[in-house]
């Protein structure tokens, strides 16, 4: 094996918390210890704590983690930007940073003049730059304005410059961090096509940042995760990701509000007590459902007041909110009325294969014949999907979020007739 790329050794880096100390206040705390008087000292942050890992060249690394976890700090400092307080950093390579929206560029400088400095700071030749000139401007969409200062720019249009002219440099490691959630979808699909094709050429590293777990998975072929500095997951990106969803799910159910994300709705009408969730081989809702397995939630509710006309909603969507399933009591059950107490509602989501990871269920309740909005939560209840134990799943289900239920055919060639047929999901169960 060649060597490492990237080499990460015991790295520390330590801030003093609170503010700058200014003149005055140095002067005061030099008379102080003349006097034999005792300076409290500053208190230090660790925003990396001996962190250690290496990379081999075209490996694609995703590095994810809660807000300051030492996922930028990490990445000013492979990128040079910031210095190690301790521990050995090394990087074999050009590097071409992309960290913060605008950073490099020059405000009062136009967007042709920025394109011409930042390629000379990242290392290009003024004959590079000018043969990579037409391709930065055209995938930027930047040709009619290239000639005006980038202080007239929004935001999304200085990342777009930023973006392009820090992948046109032909650089061995690109480090991106949280940038591709600025600008429009479609600015932000080329974005992702560009990576793309970096993957599948294998010769460029790549260090990815962000909270888009789902497309870290995509693009990503191993995934870091740290934890209050800390590198605590380096591994494949399903587990790792899995693992910090898990991390989210134990503070959603520590705290329901924050469960609801904002998006918890109650006319106080209806008081949710317990949702519970399981799979429909289990004895008990236990939270574990086996991929596969029909999903089935059981709510107990308490009605204030005594309620018409009532229309349940049930959901399954990722804990970032993606609705993956939903169905309505609407057309399936009546329930003209509901008197004033305790009651049970038990929904079967049946066909939803999920892919083994972290979900959760969304749960409303719509009353009267306007179907007028009383109670709506979303993560009112996490469950893990866990693959069958019998079997061994291919990776390929572990790609999306639903394993669709195929039945599948092979005609032998020129012969006309199956030789091999599949089964469904139901059939292998």
């Amino acid at each position: 094996m060649s060597s490492p790329i990237i080499e990460v050794e015991h790295l520390t880096k330590e801030f003093r918390l609170g503010q700058l100390s200014g003149l005055g206040q140095n002067l005061r705390d030099g008379l102080a210890r003349l006097r034999g008087k005792e300076v409290a000292p500053r208190q230090l942050f660790k925003a990396l704590d001996d962190v250690s890992f290496s990379i081999q060249q075209g490996e694609v690394v995703g590095i994810i983690g809660h807000n300051g976890a030492g996922k930028s700090t990490l990445l000013k400092t492979l990128a040079g930007i910031s210095q190690a307080t301790r521990g050995r950093v090394a990087v074999h390579g050009r590097v071409a940073p992309l960290i913060e929206v605008g950073a490099g560029l020059v405000s009062e400088m136009t967007g042709r003049e920025n394109i011409f400095l930042n390629g000379a700071i990242l290392g290009m030749g003024r004959r590079d730059i000018r043969r990579k000139f037409d391709e930065i401007v055209d995938f930027a969409e930047m040709d009619k304005f290239i000639d005006t200062p980038v202080k007239r720019y929004s935001s999304g249009m200085q990342i777009r410059l930023a973006f392009a002219i820090a992948t046109a440099v032909e650089s061995e490691v690109l480090i991106v961090d949280e940038v591709l959630a600025v600008g429009d979808l479609a600015f932000q699909r080329k974005c992702y096509d560009r990576i793309d094709s970096f993957v599948r050429s294998g010769d460029r590293t790549l260090l990815l940042v962000s909270h888009n777990l789902r497309q870290v998975e995509r693009l990503c072929n191993r995934v870091l995760m740290l934890n209050r500095g800390q590198l605590v997951m380096d591994g494949d990106p399903k587990p790792v990701c899995d693992a910090f969803l898990n991390q989210n799910n134990a503070k959603i159910v520590a705290d329901r509000k924050a469960a609801a994300a904002g998006r918890f709705e109650s006319s106080g009408e209806i008081k949710v007590i317990t949702v519970k969730v399981g799979g429909t081989r289990q004895a008990t809702l236990e939270g574990t459902v086996v991929s596969g397995d029909d999903v089935v939630v059981e709510v107990e509710f308490e009605a204030t007041r005594p309620l018409e006309e009532l229309m349940f909603t049930m959901a399954i969507h990722t804990t970032d909110l993606f609705f993956i399933a939903v169905t309505s009591s609407e057309t399936r059950m009546s329930v003209p009325a509901v008197a004033p107490g305790r009651a049970r509602l038990r929904c079967r989501l049946a066909g939803v294969a999920l892919t083994p990871g972290a979900y959760a269920i969304h749960f409303s309740v719509e009353s009267g014949a306007a179907n007028s909005p009383i109670f709506r939560a979303d993560n009112v209840a996490t469950f893990q999907v866990e693959i069958d134990s019998s079997r061994v799943a291919p990776v390929s289900e572990r790609l999306g979020t639903v394993c669709a239920d195929a039945h599948w055919q092979l005609d032998g060639s020129g012969q006309g007739h199956p030789v091999a047929a599949a089964v469904g999901l139901a059939d292998v169960r």
